[in-house]
């Protein structure tokens, strides 16, 4: 359409915790036309117990560029009026948040389609690595990916 302003991509790789409230207002921030936000929070897990923290660690600046794709990719797919995507890295423990995508569209369809699909190709094609840090003082390896997460990819094919 004629003169609006292009869908907003928020991508951000970052050590600190983030407010899902504050990046949902600054997404939509005069965009009257959303009739629809869904966001996903992504937490660690305690694992039962035997989970102390995960170690995140990214590939700097490649990251970022294919979070970024990923993100503009559903935005043309979903005629998203906005998306955000940001990953924590470093050390983080049970209860504290990983990972935040928020999708705005003018209906509620395409909002979850367009956060679902950028979930799954976050778990997926974006270059993170998972180290376990157990309960017991112990240390895991690189946490391998899951087939599921591949299995959940083959549906946007």
């Amino acid at each position: 359409m004629a003169g609006a302003a292009p869908a907003p991509v928020i991508v951000r790789v970052q050590h600190d915790d983030f407010d899902a409230a504050a990046e949902t207002a600054r997404l939509v921030a005069g965009r009257a036309s959303a009739g629809a936000i869904v966001s996903f929070t992504g937490l660690c897990r305690d694992e039962g117990g035997r989970l102390s923290a995960l170690e995140l660690e990214h590939y700097p600046g490649m990251a970022e560029a294919q979070i970024e794709r990923i993100c503009r990719t559903a935005v043309t797919r979903f005629s998203l009026l906005g998306i955000a995507a940001i990953h924590r890295v470093g050390r983080i423990a049970p209860g504290e948040n990983i990972v935040l995508v928020i999708a705005a569209a003018p209906h509620r369809h395409a909002a979850f389609d367009g956060a679902s699909f950028v979930m799954d190709y976050l778990k997926t094609a974006a270059p993170f690595w998972k180290k376990e840090h157990f309960a017991d003082g112990s240390e895991g390896g690189w946490v391998a990916a899951k087939d599921s997460d591949d299995t959940a990819l083959e549906k946007w094919s």
